[in-house]
């Protein structure tokens, strides 16, 4: 009677443990999966905002209602200066990505601080020609021509100043927790926004400002 029970014992314990260990595995694999799959969702949904702004620019971009063209009011100089900082941004943390599979979390933190400058860098200096370009008489309310602009140029802008408050709290995180699961999964996410930003700014740059100042 005691092996009868013993025997018994057991195939009942065995599907609980297979569902345990199913819930295991579930539970350390889904969530990450899960955060890719939506961040990636996230991503395309962005592709169609800016779709839709640079879609609106090509409508309107020659709208100038007897004012300024692209010509008259876009410094090249400076904008190549400020696609730069973006670039080299974008380098920096690719190597901040390197130094994190390799566990080096000073490395990580120097190269993302790094990252940081360069793009509050591009932020500054994105300010400084709204500022001049609002002070010589040519805000988006001047043309539909400026209102695309500043509509795409600006949208571009606010995601560049939400990644780097991002890339803020995750240095925060770093610190406290250093190179867990959870915090390289954030760097991978913030990796694909960050290389996503420098996409569409090269856009930006050879749709709007480029071909802007061709007559």
């Amino acid at each position: 009677m005691s092996d009868a029970t013993a025997i018994l014992s057991h195939a009942q314990a065995q599907p609980a443990s297979s569902a345990s260990r199913f819930l295991d595995l579930k539970g350390k694999h889904h969530p990450e999966n899960g955060t890719l799959l939506g961040f990636w969702l996230y991503l395309m949904s962005d592709c169609l905002v800016f779709a839709v702004l640079f879609a609106t620019y090509g409508v309107l971009g020659r709208s100038y209602a007897a004012g300024p063209s692209g010509a008259d009011l876009f410094d090249l100089q400076l904008v190549a200066i400020n696609t730069s900082m973006l670039l080299l941004s974008s380098i920096t943390y690719g190597f901040a990505m390197i130094a994190m599979t390799k566990r080096k979390l000073a490395a990580v933190q120097g190269w993302l601080a790094i990252t940081g400058v360069f793009g509050l860098a591009f932020i500054g200096l994105e300010l400084y020609e709204f500022a001049h370009l609002i002070h010589e008489g040519a805000g988006p309310q001047r043309s539909a021509f400026l209102s695309s602009f500043f509509a795409l140029v600006a949208t571009h802008g606010l995601h560049v100043t939400f990644g780097i408050v991002w890339l803020v709290v995750l240095m925060v995180q770093l610190g406290k927790h250093g190179l867990t699961a959870p915090n390289r999964r954030r760097l991978l996410c913030l990796s694909m926004f960050w290389h996503f930003l420098d996409v569409v700014w090269i856009g930006v740059f050879t749709f709007v400002y480029l071909m802007g100042v061709l007559p």
